[in-house]
């Protein structure tokens, strides 16, 4: 099974996290099984359980990108005026 990123994890919210780790431990035992054909089954729910979180990693980091160009015209606006 395939783990996300830990920024994506701490994007998820309790219940997304919860069914996680609940995927996970799932996955886990089936792969120790030898079931990988049900094991990508449940990697397949996992990768669309963690889209939402990936969503929202996205927006922060379009807001920080935001939120430098702002700060970079404003440094451009001080410039021109000294």
């Amino acid at each position: 099974m395939r783990h996300c990123s830990v920024q994506v994890r701490g994007l998820l919210t309790r219940d997304e996290l919860d069914r996680y780790n609940a995927l996970m431990e799932v996955g886990s035992y089936l792969e120790s099984q030898t079931r990988y054909d049900l094991a990508y089954t449940v990697q397949r729910e996992v990768d669309l359980l963690i889209q939402p979180a990936i969503e929202r990693l996205k927006d922060k980091g379009r807001a920080r990108d935001r939120a430098t160009e702002e700060f970079l015209e404003s440094m451009n606006h001080m410039d021109d005026e000294d």
